[in-house]
């Protein structure tokens, strides 16, 4: 997904994912001290859905298209089981990359807010770029099966292979050390605000929220990149934040499109390979 990293349980934008789908790093491992092992274990699935559910409601009361629910969700919780395998095999291995404490230690007393800040800010600038790299011919086949569902809703989002999953990590990883010595509930807005937003992304509601995308990134704005026009899937790539396109010349105006979008790849790609990002 492009939109950020959750625990396993659930998608990053996967952003895009993120556009894809993240997770929650190391320091938040635990999640919250009091909670019995069983607690810990259902809190990431009961968050999951009943976020899922709030979108299915706001899917069904603003709908910005027809969606045949009964013939792509299943697909969609075929894709969400092999999310969570994919992402618990690759933070084993993201997870002991060192990355070094460049926080300075004159900064290491700041509020935990503005850490936060500075966290989201570092992590949206690499998830644009990652972004702007899987949509270069090279690094495509590995994206692709994010592209592929003909019908954009909440949970379509969840597709990702696993070079997709591991490279949106990085970007998390990366960014780390700006969280260094935070309160415990930062990790706790991460995990939320990441599944909310992946959701949010890919989200099949519309409506006038050009005020909203001077500073993010709305469901209407994502729509528009995964357009099956080659005009508009390089474009809109921003995950949170949308300074990153206008900055650096990706930016499409929502209010510039004509006619109905459509969704889906113009390319035939074997399943397996389209999974496996090969």
């Amino acid at each position: 997904s492009e939109g950020g990293q959750a625990p396993a349980a659930m998608p990053a934008n996967t952003a895009e994912s993120s556009i894809g789908i993240r997770r929650v790093g190391r320091p938040s491992r635990g999640l919250a001290g009091g909670r019995r092992p069983m607690d810990k274990a259902l809190y990431p699935y009961l968050l999951f859905w009943s976020i899922g559910l709030l979108c299915f409601l706001a899917e069904w009361r603003f709908p910005a298209r027809p969606i045949a629910y009964r013939s792509v969700f299943w697909r969609d919780l075929i894709a969400l089981g092999l999310y969570n395998v994919s992402f618990l095999a690759v933070v084993q291995a993201t997870d002991r990359i060192p990355i070094p404490n460049y926080m300075p230690a004159v900064l290491y007393n700041l509020p935990t807010v503005v850490k936060l800040a500075f966290f989201y800010i570092v992590e949206d600038f690499g998830l644009y770029w990652v972004h702007r790299l899987m949509h270069t011919k090279p690094v495509w086949r590995i994206h692709r099966w994010h592209h592929s569902p003909t019908s954009l809703y909440w949970l379509s989002g969840i597709r990702a292979t696993i070079p997709h999953i591991a490279l949106f990590n990085l970007t998390y990883i990366i960014a780390l050390p700006l969280l260094h010595e935070a309160s415990a509930w930062a990790f706790q807005v991460i995990m939320v605000e990441h599944i909310v937003r992946n959701n949010w992304m890919h989200l099949n509601v519309t409506w006038r929220s050009s005020w909203l995308e001077w500073v993010f990134v709305t469901p209407r704005y994502h729509q528009i990149h995964h357009s099956t026009d080659p005009a508009h899937q390089r474009t809109n790539l921003g995950a949170l934040l949308t300074i990153w396109d206008r900055l650096f010349g990706t930016y499409y105006n929502p209010d510039d499109v004509r006619g109905e979008l459509s969704f889906g790849l113009a390319e035939r790609v074997p399943p397996v390979r389209l999974v496996i990002g090969l």
